[in-house]
């Protein structure tokens, strides 16, 4: 029986593991955290409002990340985390205080935004034309055109008349969420893969699907239970260190080290190395990559979360985007926390490369007074609790020319494979693109 090592316990390597499993391998997963989940997880909080379960940062996803919900059915967790009947995201602005939604019919595409659109208050009769026409244009494009990764999407949008305004309103409204970017700073063949994909295929594709139990729930708990259940041996706390070919058996020889630091080998027929770049570029042997530095011009991307508990309710709706303040998008979090009185909202700041250093007590200058402009209850409300969780690495950097940095899953060494959301899966760096890259490296793998 074919033996595979799968390094890395995030979505992608989670992933690699059950589906080499799957197919009748013998696998065993490291991690070298004491924990599953990546980048997608949660933590205890002993706050002055109670014992809180905090995600180090919110996360959603949408209809169309096919891949990332069969995760969630594979581990048995599709329920925790619903996908909205049809998309309406709020979207306030902080200077006017109008409320405005974005929202979807059951029309066909692309009627089926036309009326939402129609009746979107953050932007003129002309800016919503314009909108329209660009839509459609974009709805052209096809992602895979190596030309569109070279060329930047703001650039794109000027060229087809979107103006500064409805940048703002609309088009980095989605984008700098979906990409960790603004538009001037993404690859056109990336963008056009979201909107496209997300709403330009299907009625349903943007219908937000929210966790409504910690992350940790989802990516560690359920996730290693379904690797119990597929036979999948998982060694947490364990880093690899070195890998090298087994010249006797004619696999792969894994130096690691565990709990207590002492070195140990193991060897496997299948490598999937499901680290970030930087490790996966220490780890490769020569000749695996043609270009291995590539990796390591693959740049990271910051995300910064702001999380605040107040003694009462300010906000009556699950999540909504801002526009004209600096805050992006605020989620209700009370539940999941498991906070039983007043309420836990938290701030998702992507693009954060000029707060991601700020100290906390600078940021709590800046943001309690933007949710009090934008959610007039808060000036009423005690603050119970205020932190911060910083993801300096949260994503690869979507700049123009990426795609040529990011490497396929099927490297020059035999039997050693490649995952993470910044292999080439031609998807930006989201929950849905690590699942992907999973499922891409098992089935290079089996063949």
């Amino acid at each position: 029986m074919t033996s595979a090592l799968v390094i890395g316990g995030g979505l992608a390597g989670t992933t690699a593991a059950l589906a080499l499993a799957d197919r009748g391998m013998t696998v065993t997963l490291t991690e070298a955290r004491p924990r599953l989940g990546g980048l997608a997880f949660s933590f205890t909080r002993d706050s002055p409002a109670g014992t809180l379960t905090v995600d180090n940062g919110q996360h959603v996803y949408l209809r169309c990340c096919t891949a990332y919900q069969g995760f969630l059915r594979r581990v048995g967790g599709a329920a925790l985390a619903p996908v909205q009947h049809r998309m309406e995201v709020p979207v306030l602005h902080a200077g006017t205080r109008r409320l405005g939604r974005l929202r979807r019919t059951a029309a066909p595409v692309p009627l089926h935004l036309a009326g939402g659109l129609a009746r979107y208050p953050h932007l003129g009769l002309a800016e919503r034309a314009s909108v329209g026409r660009a839509a459609l244009a974009l709805r052209r494009l096809d992602p895979a055109d190596p030309a569109l990764d070279g060329e930047s999407f703001g650039d794109w949008l000027h060229r087809h008349g979107q103006n500064a305004a409805t940048v703002a309103a609309l088009w980095d409204l989605v984008g700098v969420a979906t990409l960790n970017a603004r538009a001037h700073d993404v690859s056109l063949a990336l963008a056009a893969k979201v909107f496209r994909t997300g709403l330009l295929t299907t009625p349903g594709a943007a219908d937000i699907g929210l966790p409504e139990v910690p992350l940790g729930r989802l990516h560690d708990t359920l996730a290693a239970a379904a690797l119990d259940r597929a036979g999948v041996r998982t060694l947490l706390a364990t880093k690899a260190r070195t890998l090298h070919r087994d010249e006797a058996g004619g696999g792969w020889r894994a130096g690691l080290t565990g709990r207590d630091d002492a070195p140990h080998t193991l060897t496997a027929d299948v490598v999937v190395l499901a680290v970030p770049q930087r490790e996966a570029h220490g780890l490769l042997p020569s000749g695996a990559l043609h270009d291995p530095d590539r990796l390591l011009a693959l740049t990271d991307a910051p995300i910064l979360n702001v999380h605040v508990v107040y003694d009462r309710q300010v906000m009556g709706v699950p999540f909504l985007a801002a526009l004209d303040s600096p805050v992006q998008w605020v989620f209700d979090r009370t539940a999941p926390s498991g906070l039983t009185s007043g309420q836990y909202l938290a701030l998702s700041q992507s693009a954060a490369g000029e707060e991601i250093d700020l100290p906390a007590k600078v940021l709590r200058k800046r943001y309690l007074p933007e949710l009090e402009r934008l959610l007039p209850r808060a000036a009423h409300a005690g603050v119970r609790d205020f932190f911060v969780t910083r993801e300096r690495t949260a994503t690869f950097a979507p700049a123009p020319g990426t795609a040529r940095l990011r490497p396929p899953a099927v490297t020059g060494a035999r039997g050693l494979f490649l995952a993470g959301a910044w292999t080439a899966t031609g998807w930006p760096a989201t929950m849905e693109g690590a699942v992907r890259s999973g499922l891409a490296a098992a089935r290079a793998a089996a063949a």
